[in-house]
């Protein structure tokens, strides 16, 4: 934390800020719905739960869980304080293998199951990674417009937890065949690498129209 944060904000019509208060509409608006968008993946996990009967995919929502509530107190101080919360962020840390296996393995198409003894790891796991990325991108967008510094920087730390999260469960899709990844010919993929080449030079900036 830098010296500026130790400053109080102020308001144009009643002065100074108290920390507590350090917080503006958008920010007050979308933490409340990330806030709870975070409980909504935790109690959906916690739902999961009672259907998995996979060891690994029970130990995935088990991390994630924990790893996420204690976000979640996090944020949830920091917020309701405006100053720096007693814990600090961590890095969440997957067990799964970072290598992805390309190509398509024959499948039986999908469609909705017929009743709950159909629900399976396959589903959960689909389930977990559709919450995880929307979630993801929800603490993206508000972080672009928290104005208190604390609670900015704990949403800027936690970002990169949710990409990883949500990684390790495609990544466990990917190795039970449920999440697929096709590649194009490698001929089709070679030309799209090559699509682009680095700048060589420094631009030619045209000149501002500066006020004389």
């Amino acid at each position: 934390m830098n010296n500026h944060e130790h400053e109080l904000p102020t308001n144009m019509q009643t002065g100074a800020v108290p920390p507590q208060l350090n917080h503006g509409g958008h920010e007050l608006f979308d933490v409340h719905e990330t806030l709870a968008g975070s409980i909504n993946v935790m109690d959906q996990f916690m739902m999961f739960r009672q259907y998995v009967k996979e060891q690994e995919l029970l130990d995935i929502i088990d991390r994630q869980y924990q790893f996420i509530l204690n976000e979640y107190n996090l944020i949830v101080e920091a917020f309701s304080t405006g100053q720096k919360p007693d814990g600090s962020t961590h890095v969440y840390n997957m067990k799964q293998s970072h290598t992805f296996v390309y190509g398509l393995k024959p499948s039986q198409p999908k469609k909705p199951n017929q009743s709950v003894e159909e629900i399976n790891e396959k589903g959960i796991s689909g389930h977990m990674l559709g919450l995880v990325k929307s979630q993801a991108s929800l603490l993206t967008m508000t972080a672009l417009e928290i104005t208190n510094p604390v609670v900015r920087r704990i949403f800027g730390d936690s970002v990169p937890n949710w990409i990883e999260m949500a990684y390790e469960i495609s990544l466990y899709q990917n190795k039970h065949h449920y999440y697929q990844v096709p590649q194009l010919a490698k001929e089709d993929m070679q030309q799209m690498i090559t699509s682009f080449a680095k700048a060589t030079a420094s631009p030619q900036m045209p000149n501002s129209h500066k006020l004389h």
